[in-house]
């Protein structure tokens, strides 16, 4: 019986979550896809108008499992390469949904919330599930 919660638990964090900002010089784009399989992808992509490059494509790949409502992320050395260069390891998500106790009106969007993370601008990062 525990088991069957805790997979349903991971079945309800799979999927895609996306943080997207779009304004006159800057654009921004991140997406986390986690797979019912226990991999994940990173995408991120930037364009500033005065940037150095103006564009940047990062990707990062590798595992994730849950623990609770946290999101722990890891990667061997073959996940880092010449395209995947982001080291996800030892980064940790905060798993957020509305609770079904929850009966109000309020709205509580399904995210990942980072809270540890190498990765400077990971940290505090919120990605809404899609």
């Amino acid at each position: 019986m525990l088991l069957s919660s805790v997979i349903i638990s991971a079945q309800d964090v799979v999927g895609k979550y996306q943080l997207k900002i779009d304004a006159t010089n800057v654009e921004l784009s991140r997406t986390l896809t986690l797979n019912a399989d226990g991999t994940f992808e990173f995408y991120n992509y930037e364009r500033h108008d005065i940037g150095i490059p103006p564009e940047k494509h990062l990707y990062a790949k590798g595992t994730w499992t849950s623990d609770k409502n946290v999101i722990i992320f890891s990667a061997e050395s073959s996940d880092i390469d010449d395209t995947h260069v982001l080291n996800f390891n030892t980064t940790r998500a905060r798993y957020k949904e509305k609770s079904l106790r929850d009966k109000s009106d309020r709205v509580v969007e399904t995210s990942l919330i980072f809270y540890q993370s190498e990765i400077f601008w990971v940290k505090g990062m919120k990605l809404l599930k899609q």
